[in-house]
């Protein structure tokens, strides 16, 4: 290299403003939320309005906190719900993997809710909850695979 010349300068990972409680605010607030439902849940009568508030309250949540967690970290090509993955492998297998990682994470977790569920006494205090969990996953799972190819006209997540 000559004098006049410098070296390339490497790239820095861009470094926040905002600390690591600002980046994570969600994800943090709403797995408190749901251990809030389950030691709430934990310590009521489940035949309680109360009770059976918590019970529910803990599926809607767990759903919130996959959701936010899940669309964080994994990719479902062609979902609205998901970032759109880049390419990132050149073996077909494994970028088929990634492209799909939400769907295939929500239906391997899923199969293991219903394997839970058939395993318990459904009108147990636990296994209502695990039941409703169970709707709440196929909830999640049917709208990422109905984003991939239906719209809304005039939703934000349907402005392609």
């Amino acid at each position: 290299m000559s004098q006049t010349q410098s070296a390339p300068v490497p790239r820095k990972k861009q470094q926040s403003k905002h600390g690591f409680l600002h980046e994570h605010s969600l994800s943090i607030a709403s797995s408190l939320i749901l251990l809030t439902w389950l030691i709430l849940y934990r310590f009521s009568n489940p035949s309680t309005h109360a009770g059976s508030f918590f019970g529910n309250a803990i599926a809607d949540w767990s759903g919130v906190v996959v959701t936010v967690l899940a669309t964080k970290y994994l990719y479902e090509k062609g979902s609205t719900e998901s970032r759109t993955p880049k390419p990132k492998y050149f073996a077909p297998a494994i970028e088929f993997l990634h492209e799909h990682s939400l769907s295939i994470f929500l239906l391997i977790t899923g199969v293991g809710w219903v394997v839970l569920f058939l395993k318990m006494d459904p009108n147990a205090k636990w296994g209502q909850v695990v039941g409703n969990i169970v709707s709440e996953w196929t909830q999640i799972f049917g709208l990422v695979l109905l984003t991939k190819r239906m719209i809304e006209r005039h939703s934000k997540e349907s402005s392609r």
